[in-house]
């Protein structure tokens, strides 16, 4: 027997009619590439969205087709991603921080019929469109004053293109399950691999995001969209803005850390969410910057995922901004809410120290995913806080495999999506990271988190970001090296830090070797580019045995 309740299928269009109909005047204010501040509402990005699928259907774009973007978040940006998923097509969102090599990769294997870009792209769009073989027409995301001379073919101005159609569009309706974006994974190793997200996966984790054991996303929130609209959909919060009609604010380009205070400040914001290079940017800025009060800029929750947190970062924003500090952990393939660090009511009454502590492991599982830690022989372990296995995940919005089925079958038999993450479950459900499968340290046949190495060093005054990889060693077949980057003004030795550590950590996970640089490696999408560290220090030779 089936339930007597109305079907209606859960797309994406519903989103932004909601909030053109229930919150027509909320704000959606910007920076853009141009350099003013723009603003608007839900409403007119709903007319802005519908004006975009009328584009998109003189361009002769289908249902299915793939529209691609390399772009900054903008209100335009907004518009596309309301406007191509709501007309059926599948809106593809470029990381414009990948090599060339791996964009040219990325839009050929997607097939794009069209690429939307901003001007800032411009040069790098002219040297990439005669590789770029499915793709039409190129549009630039600006005003006809501000087009750019390049060389391109059918080169076509946002503007005007999309300003010159009709407002009235009637979205069409069709299967929750249809393709509505899709994102490329970073590629760190071999080519990036597509993850094709649904309408009906959006709308579940957009729903998740207004839980409040989650985000509690809500209306009288003001949220700093500082995570790339290039980054698995930033993180599904455009979409649970207008799922609730909470403001938003856009950096566009200017992600230093003078732009993200003035906005903060200037639109006194409450939310925002980020990966942990761009919060250490604005603490730079602030550094300089000591006669600011940072309290006084109302900032209420602070997100933080994508790369782990260490801890001073959640203290500074506890105690000098009045944050609270919430972590989590996901990736493209789980749209990307895979567990939430929120507090347990228990840990209320424990010192600041004990939650602090809790804060440091990635989360919780939330309602919608699975999770699971497996051994080398694929069997379950305990939840206990010390087992710790490759972690696999399932759920509505976890990735069922690669686009174009790029990587063969990826889930286990249980229809489990393995992570490549190695971690702990606690008895509370708790996740913690030891580390990614790749990076772990293998040493004397016991395993060193390289995760908990490099937050026990960042706990020093004079570290401003640690990173630590193994390195061969005859005997024990790796051991650690920690590599430094000071903070300005600040030093610190070798023999300083590994004293530190020792407080920190047991005997044998202390580092072989200490080296200091004056910049890390990054991935596009902020995390620690390992693979590069790792090749950079092959056949490092500690100078003085640990």
């Amino acid at each position: 027997m089936f339930g007597l309740m109305q079907d209606r299928p859960l797309l994406i269009s519903s989103l932004i009619d909601y909030a053109a109909t229930f919150h027509p005047h909320a704000e959606i204010v910007g920076r853009t590439v141009e350099g003013p501040v723009h603003r608007t509402d839900y409403a007119q990005i709903q007319r802005s969205a519908k004006q975009v699928a009328n584009a998109l259907e003189t361009l002769g774009i289908e249902s299915g087709d793939r529209v691609g973007t390399l772009a900054w978040n903008t209100w335009r940006h907004l518009a596309l991603y309301f406007g191509v998923s709501g007309s059926g097509a599948v809106l593809h969102t470029v990381n414009p921080r990948l090599f060339p090599e791996q964009i040219d990769y990325i839009v050929n294997h997607a097939e794009d019929k069209v690429l939307f870009f901003d001007t800032t792209f411009a040069p790098l769009v002219e040297k990439l469109a005669p590789a770029l073989k499915s793709v039409r027409a190129f549009i630039a995301m600006t005003d006809r004053a501000h087009m750019p001379a390049i060389d391109v073919p059918n080169l076509l101005c946002f503007d005007e293109l999309v300003g010159s159609q009709s407002e009235q569009y009637e979205w069409p309706e069709f299967d929750e399950r249809t393709a509505s974006s899709l994102c490329y994974t970073s590629g760190t190793t071999g080519n990036p691999k597509g993850v094709l997200y649904s309408h009906r996966s959006t709308v579940l984790h957009s729903l998740m995001e207004c839980a409040p054991d989650t985000f509690g996303v809500n209306s009288q929130m003001t949220l700093l969209l500082a995570v790339p609209m290039f980054h698995a959909n930033a993180w599904g919060m455009p979409y649970a803005a207008a799922m609730t009609g909470m403001k938003l604010v856009m950096p566009g380009p200017h992600m230093d850390g003078q732009s993200l205070y003035e906005l903060m400040r200037d639109e006194k914001v409450g939310f925002s969410q980020a990966v942990p290079t761009i919060w250490l940017m604005l603490f730079q800025y602030f550094d300089a910057h000591p006669e600011i009060d940072t309290r006084a800029i109302g900032l209420k929750r602070i997100g933080v995922g994508g790369a782990a947190t260490p801890r001073s970062m959640i203290e500074r924003f506890e105690r000098d901004f009045g944050a609270d500090f919430v972590q989590g952990w996901g990736m493209t393939e789980t749209s990307p809410i895979g567990v939430i660090g929120n507090l347990l009511p228990k840990h209320l009454s424990m010192p600041k120290e004990e939650q602090t502590r809790v804060k440091m492991r990635q989360g919780r599982g939330v309602w919608g995913v699975e999770l699971k830690i497996v051994g080398e022989d694929g069997q379950r372990l305990p939840h206990d806080g010390k087992a710790f296995g490759h972690l696999h995940v399932r759920g509505p919005w976890i990735a069922s495999g690669y686009f174009k089925g790029e990587g063969g079958s990826v889930l286990d038999a249980e229809g489990f999506f393995p992570t490549g993450d190695v971690a702990n479950i606690d008895g509370d459900g708790y996740v913690q990271l030891v580390d990614r499968a790749k990076d772990v340290i293998k040493s004397g046949g016991e395993w060193i988190s390289s995760i908990d190495l490099e937050n026990a060093a960042s706990l020093h005054p004079a570290v401003a970001e640690a990173a630590v990889i193994g390195i061969a060693h005859p005997k024990w077949q790796e051991r650690p090296l920690l590599i430094v980057v000071k903070r300005a003004g600040m030093e610190a030795t070798r023999e300083e830090l590994l004293t530190f550590l020792a407080e920190r950590v047991v005997k044998w996970w202390l580092p072989e070797d200490v080296v200091f640089v004056d910049s890390l490696p990054h991935t596009a999408t902020g995390k620690l580019l390992k693979t590069k560290l790792r090749e950079q220090f092959k056949g490092y030779v500690a100078t003085t045995s640990v």
